[in-house]
């Protein structure tokens, strides 16, 4: 069946379900309908609003999802591509618990991707739960309707979840994972910030240490989850921590920052973006260096007042290790918070390095 064609069936079952039809804002209205095509494998996207999403790597791209405003542009431009563009979902717990409020958001949610012409929901939720509450059950129960909704309304949709590291009750996040997993189409694996909680020495250390990555994801297979509902998240940004003390042998020991029950925490630090590390690491006192037990690049450098600062990110060489991870173990893809992180301008070495990030993605093409 044609697309033209199928846009037409499209847009008539759109006026059956619909009161009005709002205009579609792609030039050709064939880019109004949904993306139904099921792809092998993603290379999942995070966007945060802006126009740099015009450089991403649309080879690579099979699905954003939009953490900024609304850009019609960006959602022709994505379907043309074959790329499906989803709304973000987050809603607090408490407010879900009732069914009936449950059902309303759930409502919401699906007329406001119709009106916009998405494709599905990324459910961010990242809450505090405890296993057996009312909100652990409200919480599996909202994934289940959203998926039944989506499903339901709007053809070959798809339902994702964002999800920490490790099951392991990370930040108080006692999930169902293994009833979230079977209903959702798959898992977002954010397998950053995973010194959001540190419980021995408290010392700066690599955001996403390869053998913890590597363990999270042990973990989510041995809870009978199938690695095909698995989307590794990588990062393309770092932490820039202000040390206490940085010993000769790199060791930077930070304040402490308590954080949901932890005494220590990357909270210490602040979020930095892979381009301004890329542009201030040449100006820094010690070069790029490498951990080789926990796989990731740092630098450190002095501020204007002389302080020590230690700086742990990925880059292409730690990201690579990863995504190899994920071809040998046969997830469904890969992902990045977030696409808007690197440096989009025309500069020459700003471009390789750009490239190169993308590239890491996929180490075997």
């Amino acid at each position: 069946m044609s697309r033209g064609i199928w846009c037409f069936l499209w847009l008539v079952v759109f006026v059956w379900g619909s009161r009005s039809v709002p205009s579609c804002p792609c030039q050709d209205p064939t880019l109004c309908v949904p993306i139904a095509r099921h792809r092998d494998f993603e290379v999942y996207v995070f966007d945060i609003g802006g126009q740099n999403w015009k450089s991403y790597d649309w080879s690579q791209v099979t699905t954003v999802a939009t953490f900024g405003k609304y850009d019609p542009e960006l959602m022709c431009y994505a379907h043309s591509k074959g790329s499906r563009v989803v709304l973000k979902g987050d809603v607090l717990l408490k407010n879900i618990i009732d069914p009936k409020n449950r059902t309303d958001w759930i409502t919401q949610q699906v007329d406001l991707a119709k009106t916009q012409f998405m494709d599905g929901i990324n459910l961010d939720i990242e809450q505090e739960v405890i296993k057996g509450s009312p909100e652990y059950y409200a919480l599996t129960a909202l994934v289940e309707e959203t998926v039944e909704a989506f499903h339901r309304e709007i053809q070959g949709s798809q339902v994702t979840f964002d999800v920490a590291w490790s099951p392991k009750c990370v930040d108080i996040r006692c999930y169902n994972y293994t009833a979230i997993a079977n209903a959702c189409d798959f898992l977002f694996v954010m397998s950053y910030d995973e010194q959001s909680q540190i419980w021995t020495e408290c010392v700066a250390g690599a955001n996403a240490p390869y053998t913890w990555t590597l363990d999270g994801y042990d973990e989510y297979i041995s809870m009978n989850i199938d690695p095909k509902k698995l989307v590794m998240g990588v990062p393309w940004y770092g932490y820039d921590y202000k040390c206490l003390n940085l010993s000769k042998d790199h060791k930077c020991t930070l304040h402490k920052v308590p954080f949901r029950g932890a005494p220590c925490s990357d909270a210490a630090g602040n979020q930095v973006a892979y381009r301004a590390m890329m542009k201030q690491i040449n100006s820094s006192i010690s070069g790029r260096l490498w951990d080789d037990q926990q796989k990731a690049p740092f630098y450190e450098y002095k501020d204007a007042e002389g302080i020590d600062h230690q700086v742990w990110y990925d880059d292409p060489e730690s990201i690579s290790l990863k995504a190899a991870y994920v071809q040998k173990l046969g997830l469904r893809g890969i992902g990045m918070w977030n696409g808007d992180l690197l440096d989009y301008s025309d500069d020459p070495i700003a471009e390789q390095q750009t490239e190169a990030m993308w590239k890491a993605l996929r180490p075997s093409l």
